[in-house]
């Protein structure tokens, strides 16, 4: 990639950032990974073709383009979000995709929506998701590696948690964070 391309993309990622609360490609591979679903069934139930779906999270196009599209987005986040507190199992998720694919109509991403467990709070596994958000969006996992190399001999707990929360996966992070919570 040149660097015309580089940056026509890192504007793309810039233009999600702001008109979706993060780049495409992030929001995506979370619900691909909260979901269970691979990058050609997450098109199909978004109403995208695939090399579209593929284009939009390497930063190629910016928009989404179909109001419905972007509706099915934020239905599937909400949807993750009730599959990772449980109260919606894997195969109602599985239907729930189903109507989620025939929906139509159009709105905005709304990018203050919490996914919360029954009691109202924020769930372990999205506010980790959120602070590797925060952390991914500033640096590289290698730059946050590096930050927490050069932090270990003075600050080993901030280190240690970079490298957890900023370069680490989200499944290591949640087991980290119950873990120090006993």
């Amino acid at each position: 990639m040149d660097a015309a391309q580089q940056e026509a993309t890192a504007r793309a990622r810039e233009l999600q950032r702001n008109w979706y609360g993060e780049p495409l490609g992030a929001l995506f591979r979370r619900l691909i990974d909260d979901l269970g679903l691979n990058q050609a069934r997450l098109a199909g139930v978004l109403g995208l073709s695939a090399p579209m779906l593929s284009q939009l999270m390497s930063g190629q196009r910016a928009k989404i383009g179909n109001p419905a599209v972007v509706q099915r987005v934020q239905l599937l986040q909400d949807l993750a979000g009730q599959v990772a507190d449980g109260s919606v199992s894997a195969a109602e998720a599985t239907e729930r995709m189903e109507e989620i694919k025939k929906s139509q109509g159009g709105s905005v991403l709304n990018n203050t929506t919490q996914t919360t467990s029954s009691s109202g709070a924020p769930t372990v596994k999205r506010v980790v998701r959120e602070i590797q958000s925060l952390l991914r969006s500033v640096a590289a996992a290698g730059d946050i590696i590096d930050a927490a190399d050069t932090l270990a001999p003075t600050h080993p707990e901030l280190a240690e948690f970079l490298r957890v929360y900023g370069a680490g996966r989200t499944s290591d992070a949640v087991s980290h964070y119950q873990s120090h919570q006993n």
